[in-house]
């Protein structure tokens, strides 16, 4: 069914059809006539199945524009998820200038949002804690509210905001329109539906559309100790334009980014730490393009307005199979084709094979690329580049430089070469004859490697004596004060000088400054170009250490 088909307002069709939204889905097609009917409703769906226009287009209908007051109550779990509704409901009321809405959640100045409360504003969206401040202050007043929607209801009481529920559906007159949505139903949800509700309509996505077709779902089996390597060859073949890492705890994203960041690579974290704009900010380049590769925690697998992923690699297994759902349906979605590789090592076996059940779908197995394909494929993007420039530009004054050329000592095939060595990194398997793994449950052996060729997760002074002959003891001005790891070390001595693994030696980090074995030759060159250094984006002075 088409949305034009749906009895719905001129204004708002035309706000959809600006929106690019054609076919209603599955949740949109049963829920939209029986809230316009005035039903109570209770909807389990995942993300991604269009819920939030689900509720959002016939509550509009309900909307008295001649009354600058709040009439309709939407609560969220999170400030990002507050912010991702409103702004689908400004699109959706482009052609409606009389509805005003206004965002309330913690991380913001109340003051400023007390000032958008009193210009007039008949649809509240909010988390629970900064609304539950806001009816204490009399800056949102429950008199005319005449509908509540608890979007992702199952978060927001696992976040701990049962009784500030409780109190603002005890607030509000009994009469109202009450509209829950749900990925899970445990019995703390059936509670408030049973006390809070009026002969609900019970709408239900079932979980054999929980993974789309559209997602390419695979996993690979990979050591601990040799998850950043697999991870960084993933990146190295597949080059996503927009792509979502996604780890367990919080350690482990800043972990990741650092590690990340430290190789080259334009990505970014984000968890429940950062501060809101802070947060923002990184979605905003995300989105744009600006960042390729997010690092997140689950707080950004459910409620983000993030576009267009082609790639979602799960760091970690989530330890819960609809967590894993929601993750990777920040792919393929609107009918585009999306991917996700999951990293699984020996203990997470059994989780892998518990979402498989759970989705009901195979997930095929695949090994981590190797490091011919992470050169075939750095080679295939340099020569697209290259001939792309040479079919589009105007060369003469480069190509005059070539003029300069010695050519009696130096063949023009002598200097391509030597421009493509300055230019693209070719990984040298010798540099990881020590950190050859085999996994009892591969297909074949497989070595791991950053963009670099080398480990990172494990300090490299690993088997390597400190003080070994033919090197050079550095020291860094930089220490475990600020945070700094072994790989953050090595990443950015690799990354900035051309290095190969064999090269470093022993990394010792102490409390306000580091010391770094280098060979003596590499060494000298270090102690040229030490300018440009930085290591978790802090610039740092390197000299050779006192004997």
């Amino acid at each position: 069914m088409i949305f034009k088909e749906m009895n719905v307002s001129e204004e708002i069709s035309r706000a959809v059809d600006d929106m690019g939204y054609t076919e209603l889905t599955s949740i949109q097609l049963q829920t939209i006539p029986l809230i316009l009917e005035g039903n109570d409703i209770i909807g389990q769906s995942q993300t991604g199945t269009g819920k939030t226009a689900a509720f959002v287009i016939p509550i509009l209908h309900k909307v008295d524009m001649q009354i600058r007051k709040p009439q309709v109550l939407i609560l969220c779990p999170t400030r990002e998820l507050s912010v991702q509704v409103a702004n689908e409901v400004k699109k959706l009321t482009k052609y409606l200038p009389g509805i005003r809405s206004v965002a309330v959640y913690g991380g913001e100045p109340i003051n400023r949002q007390i000032m958008a409360l009193r210009n007039g504003a008949q649809i509240i969206i909010g988390t629970p804690g900064r609304t539950m401040d806001h009816i204490r202050r009399k800056t949102i007043r429950v008199e005319d509210i005449n509908t509540v929607i608890l979007d992702e209801a199952d978060e927001m009481l696992k976040m701990g905001f049962r009784e500030d529920i409780e109190i603002i559906l005890s607030d509000i007159r009994e009469d109202r329109q009450t509209i829950l949505f749900s990925a899970t139903m445990p019995k703390s949800i059936l509670d408030i539906t049973n006390k809070y509700q009026k002969n609900p309509k019970l709408i239900k996505v079932k979980s054999g559309v929980m993974t789309a077709d559209t997602i390419e779902q695979e996993y690979s089996s990979v050591s601990g100790k040799h998850k950043t390597e697999a991870l960084c060859r993933i990146l190295d073949v597949n080059k996503p334009t927009r792509c979502i890492v996604f780890c367990n705890k919080k350690r482990t994203v800043d972990d990741v980014a650092d590690a990340l960041q430290a190789r080259g690579y334009t990505s970014e974290k984000i968890h429940g730490d950062l501060k809101q704009e802070l947060r923002l900010s990184v979605l905003s380049k995300f989105n744009e393009g600006v960042v390729k590769i997010l690092v997140a925690t689950d707080v950004a697998a459910r409620g983000l307005d993030i576009k267009e992923v082609d790639l979602i690699i799960n760091f970690d297994v989530p330890d819960k199979e609809e967590y894993y759902v929601h993750r990777i349906g920040r792919s393929g979605r609107a009918g585009k084709k999306g991917r996700s590789i999951t990293l699984v090592t020996k203990p997470e076996n059994r989780l892998i094979h518990s979402i498989m059940q759970y989705t009901k779908k195979s997930i095929a197995k695949n090994q981590i690329p190797t490091l011919d394909e992470v050169n075939e494929s750095n080679i295939e993007k340099f020569l697209d580049t290259v001939m792309e420039i040479a079919a589009g530009e105007n060369l003469k004054k480069y190509t005059k430089i070539l003029s300069q050329v010695d050519k009696e000592k130096y063949s023009l095939e002598d200097i391509a070469a030597a421009l493509i060595k300055m230019n693209l990194e070719l990984h040298d398997k010798t540099d990881l004859n020590d950190i050859n793994v085999q996994f009892s449950d591969a297909a074949r052996s497989t070595t791991y490697g950053s963009r670099t060729g080398l480990s990172t997760s494990a300090p490299r002074s690993a088997g390597r004596k400190r003080g070994a002959k033919g090197m050079t003891r550095m020291f860094i001005n930089i220490g475990r004060k600020d945070a700094v790891k072994p790989n953050h070390i090595l990443g950015a001595i690799i990354a900035e000088f051309g290095i190969s693994a064999d090269k470093v030696g022993a990394i010792d980090i102490l409390e306000k400054f580091s010391f770094v074995d280098i060979d003596e030759e590499s060494a000298t060159r270090v102690l040229k170009k030490v300018k440009n250094l930085k290591i978790n984006n802090r610039k740092v002075n390197v000299e050779l250490a006192n004997s």
